[in-house]
């Protein structure tokens, strides 16, 4: 399988750990995100968004992250990270499209503000964060709530859905994300996520270089 995307940028480096925490062969095409080059024609051809990651299966293409590491789990029969009993499934399905719905969004905007506007030389703008907060501690607080329970997402061990959600918290520190309340969400990431090789190995530093 072939990854077109850019190993620093939050979906892309989502795929990579999920490929890893799956077990998947793959080669990467990398595609560089502040050159622009997503919009390129060859890359529009693949993924009509202009959006990072695509994927390359023969003659197979598929964009949108999420429904990448679901069609590696299941190409490979990785019923762990992406269990096949009906409850358990849905469960993780839930927590991969609450993703994308609510939670990259709300941590987005503390990455601009804090991380890739300053990079650029421009300001942070603290009423965007101001008025984000309330709904990103809302947000924080059910995964705070669904991690005092579990120690992971869904269970004892990490799936792709503990991928999806842990992906835009990848630099939290940096994006100074409003953690502070959530304790058990920061177990999660720091203790537990953060532990784990097929994170380790898909490293992204502040500003935004790899290791």
């Amino acid at each position: 399988m072939e990854l077109l995307l850019d190993p620093i940028t939050v979906n892309s480096r989502k795929v990579l750990a999920g490929f890893k925490l799956i077990g998947a062969d793959y080669t990467v095409n990398k595609i560089d995100y502040f050159q622009g080059k997503q919009q390129s024609a060859e890359f529009v051809a693949v993924n009509p968004n202009a959006a990072l990651p695509a994927l390359r299966d023969g003659d197979f293409t598929l964009w949108e992250s999420n429904a990448i590491m679901q069609y590696a789990a299941d190409k490979l029969g990785n019923t762990e990270a992406y269990p096949t009993e009906l409850t358990q499934r849905a469960d993780v399905n839930r927590w991969l499209l609450w993703e994308c719905s609510s939670w990259f969004s709300s941590c987005y905007k503390y990455l601009v503000e804090n991380c890739v506007k300053p990079l650029l030389g421009d300001k942070t703008d603290q009423n965007v964060l101001a008025t984000e907060g309330p709904n990103f501690n809302k947000l924080a607080g059910i995964l705070d709530n669904r991690l005092s329970g579990s120690r992971y997402l869904c269970g004892d061990r990490p799936t792709i859905a503990d991928v999806a959600i842990a992906a835009p918290m990848h630099l939290h520190s940096w994006a100074k994300l409003p953690l502070q309340d959530h304790k058990n969400l920061v177990r999660w990431m720091t203790e537990d996520v953060e532990k784990n090789s097929w994170w380790i190995e898909t490293t992204v530093l502040e500003g935004f270089q790899l290791p």
